[in-house]
């Protein structure tokens, strides 16, 4: 049946017009699937990884100022923030003063550019779910397209396949489910497909600067951008050191059989590694997916390959309707962009600073940007206040939807610059001006739903 599923699934992919080398790369990671491949990294393969810190780095400002000058800024921005209740690009989210992650990143670049009379582009990968709404919301910021070059190009998209045959799922009540995107790893094939790879070496630029939208601490710095030129890696990601919130999450690892750096993510790892991925003296470091590659490097190797790296493989089972429990198990084909470090031969690391790595996976995350740890500089900068960012962890059932997030906060976030943590279980809403002061935890009402009222100071003895 997977020949025919995956004929099937070339079919679909044709008709709706996706690029033929895109389908090429989906086909290569359903033929791993159909074999059985997992894509798991087993602790038995890997050894940990050290690295030199950017604040041991001496980059003169020179280097600096001729790096950013040739430095194309790419942010991904296809996701919908489904997790949060959204069905729009999370990216339009207010972080405050009225202006969301797409007002900040643009008048970010702006400034830069002013700073360093650099050209910095700025371009968008978006999905076929968030174009519209991006291209939008940045029509105030003319001046933002430089070059000829476009403010967006589109990632590709794949079909999800039945996880009990590997053909493409069928979903009547709404045929945009019956699609998904193949992971931010699916940047290269895009940027190959779209021919913005061969434009942007054509204008003269000679690195590019990805991350993620969602991560106000990525700001495309000279310092950074001068460190990676005088590498002389084709390819590098910022890592921090991981905290007692990046336990599940992924690291950085180096390879036993070829001494290659890797990335493990999560989806990666066997359950029974699950303690050593937590170990957090063992892993130290995760990865900002702040990245930076060398355009004619990047060129040069999808050329090689004919448009296909072969990155590692993460397959997720779903259901086709992720609001459906009921609705059918599906297989998403996904890549991670970090991945790519395994690819390229001299790839290398560089320890940044954690506020480098602001990323807003959650409400939790959503509090913290929110509130007066970070402040907004002249510059759009969010700059961070308290030396370390408070643990905060917000009842799901409550408050993990933006909705029901923007309720509970009417008068705006409580001030969080002298807190530790603030655990909440329960419903409650917030008053103006409450302040949170070292390790608080509310309690669930007795009954119904609790109110902390304006002014309160919590925590405070």
């Amino acid at each position: 049946m997977s020949d025919q599923g995956l004929q099937q699934a070339r079919a679909k992919m044709g008709a709706a017009g996706v690029d033929p080398v895109a389908i090429d790369v989906f086909a290569h990671y359903y033929r791993l699937v159909e074999s059985g491949e997992t894509g798991m990294v087993p602790e038995s393969t890997i050894d940990p990884l050290d690295m030199e810190s950017l604040a041991d780095v001496d980059v003169p400002d020179d280097v600096a100022h001729e790096a950013i000058g040739t430095t194309v800024v790419i942010k991904l921005n296809g996701g919908l923030g489904t997790s949060m209740g959204m069905d729009r690009a999370k990216s339009l989210l207010e972080v405050r003063e009225g202006l969301s992650f797409l007002d900040i990143i643009a008048r970010q670049v702006l400034a830069l550019r002013r700073e360093h009379d650099a050209r910095l582009p700025l371009i968008f990968m978006d999905s076929f779910r968030t174009s519209a709404d991006t291209m939008a919301a940045l029509a105030p910021y003319a001046e933002l397209a430089l070059d000829g070059l476009p403010l967006e190009f589109l990632q590709n998209k794949e079909p999800k396949l039945r996880a009990d045959d590997l053909t493409p799922v069928s979903w009547e009540a709404d045929p945009d489910l019956e699609w998904c995107p193949p992971g931010h790893g699916d940047i290269y094939t895009a940027l190959r497909g779209t021919g913005l790879l061969d434009r942007l070496i054509e204008a003269g630029y000679t690195r590019a600067f990805v991350s993620n939208s969602d991560n106000l601490g990525a700001v495309p710095d000279p310092r950074v951008a001068g460190w990676f030129a005088r590498s002389g890696a084709p390819f590098a990601i910022e890592a921090v050191r991981r905290t007692p919130s990046d336990r599940k999450g992924g690291h950085f690892a180096r390879r036993r059989s070829d001494g290659r750096i890797v990335l493990r993510e999560s989806a990666q790892t066997l359950e029974e590694d699950k303690d050593a991925l937590a170990d957090l003296s063992r892993h130290r470091f995760t990865s900002t997916n702040n990245l930076w590659f060398d355009l004619r490097a990047m060129k040069a190797e999808l050329d090689r390959r004919d448009g296909i790296l072969g990155l590692a493989m993460i397959k997720n089972t779903k259901t086709v309707d992720p609001a459906d429990a009921d609705s059918p198990e599906v297989i998403q084909i996904e890549t991670a962009m970090g991945a790519a470090i395994e690819v390229f031969d001299g790839a290398t690391t560089i320890e940044v600073g954690r506020d480098r790595f602001v990323p807003v996976k959650t409400t939790n995350d959503l509090l913290v940007l929110r509130s007066d740890c970070y402040d907004l500089t002249d510059d759009y900068v969010m700059e961070q206040r308290p030396d370390h960012i408070p643990f905060v962890d917000l009842d799901s059932s409550f408050y993990k939807l933006v909705a029901g997030f923007d309720a509970r906060f009417p008068d705006g976030v409580p001030s969080l610059s002298r807190a530790a943590s603030l655990v909440v279980h329960g419903d409650w809403t917030f008053g103006k001006d409450v302040t949170v002061v070292g390790d608080v935890e509310l309690e669930a009402p007795a009954e119904g739903a609790g109110r902390v009222e304006a002014g309160t100071t919590l925590g405070e003895r």
